[in-house]
Formats: structure tokens, sequence, C-alpha cells
């Protein structure tokens, strides 16, 4: 019957689970769209793949800041993470060489990832404050990878910054194979980062990628 108590204490539960529903489906479509096509995916265009009106993604996510935040925050956390675990590695290239790597594996994982927190816009507070820490880590990888006598010494900061631009270059058929290509390319680049490009490791294997993947 109308307002029958019971009912009504379940409503409330029921309403709060459909929100989180939607909410998942809004971070799950804006997860997708930016990977694939960058951050700049029209707020319209996320709702109509997460199959909600653009009024319910905005109740949830007020902000495109907002929501590329909450996309990110894992993401964000690793990439700060893994600059903290290269400094802990002993070994000062070792730990600079990893980091490297890692890093080229989540920008071709996540190209909207790498727009958002590698590139140059400004981001929500809490993205911010995993960029700057990302950076500062970064500064220390090379500071010590030189200091060890590992690094040339005319390696800068902004070299950094020009290898993560040729990753976001890389253009493959499946992820396998554009995984493959950054860790080649990153390879080839190491070596000639090293003071001593003789006693480098071997290169990864060779990317299965053609000239039919330039984009000219």
């Amino acid at each position: 019957m109308p307002g029958d108590p019971s009912q009504m204490a379940s409503a409330g539960p029921a309403l709060r689970a459909d929100a989180l529903r939607n909410r998942e489906r809004i971070l799950r479509a804006a997860r997708e769209a930016f990977a694939s096509h960058g951050i700049d995916v029209p707020m319209a265009t996320i709702a109509r793949r997460a199959g909600v009106g653009t009024a319910t993604l905005y109740r949830r996510f007020p902000t495109r800041d907002d929501l590329v935040a909450e996309a990110f925050a894992d993401q964000a956390s690793a990439c700060a993470d893994l600059v903290d675990h290269a400094l802990a590695d002993p070994d000062p290239w070792r730990g600079f060489a990893a980091s490297l790597y890692r890093i080229a594996a989540m920008q071709v994982a996540d190209r909207g990832f790498g727009a958002a927190f590698l590139g140059s816009s400004p981001l929500s507070p809490e993205l911010e404050e995993r960029r700057a820490r990302a950076e500062e880590g970064f500064a220390r990888l090379i500071l010590r990878a030189k200091q060890a006598g590992a690094l040339r010494a005319d390696f800068e900061r902004t070299d950094l910054t020009l290898v993560l631009m040729a990753v976001d270059g890389i253009r493959a058929d499946t992820a396998e194979a554009a995984l493959a290509a950054a860790r080649r390319m990153v390879g080839h680049l190491l070596r000639s980062f090293r003071t001593d490009p003789g006693s480098a490791p071997p290169l990864p294997p060779p990317a299965p990628v053609g000239l039919y993947h330039l984009e000219l």
C-alpha cells in the first residue's frame, strides 16, 4: 500500500545503488573514450557511451576536471608510485631505466592518461599534486644516475619530455604491438643516454610495425 514503511525504507538504497551504477558506467565510458581519443572528447559523447543523459553525467561530475581527475586517479597514483619504486632501487641506472620503460608502457596503454598527466594543461589539485611528485622524483632519478657516472652529464630534464613525446607518437595495430614498439624505442634511447653504451643490455625484441603505421 502507498506509504508502507517497508517500501519507503527500501527505496533509498535502491536509488543509491542505481546512482552508483551510473557513476561507474560514466567512469568506464570516460576511461575508454580518453584512452582512444584523448581528454578532449565531448562530455555529451561520454554520456552517450555510458547510456546516461548529460544531466546525469553533470550531476555526478560537474566539470570536465572532476571527471578527468576521477578517471585517472589510479593511473596518477601508479605513475607517482613507480617513480618512488625506482628511487628505492640501489642501482641508480637500473631505477632510471625501469622508470622510463614503465611510464612508456602506461602511455601506450592509455593515451588519455598521457595527455592528462604528462601534458601542460592545468589539472585538478589532486592530479597536480601527483604530477608534481612524479616530476620531482624524475629529477632525483636523473641526478642519481649522473652522480653514479651512468647517465651522460649533458642529459637534461627536458630530454625526458622528448622521450615521452616520442612514445606518444607510436601507432600500431594492437596494444601488444604498441607496447613492443615503445619498449624497443626506449631501449634504443637508453643506449644513447648511457656514458658507456657498450655496456648496455640487449635491446628488447623488434616491434611488429611498418611504414604503413606512419601518419603523414
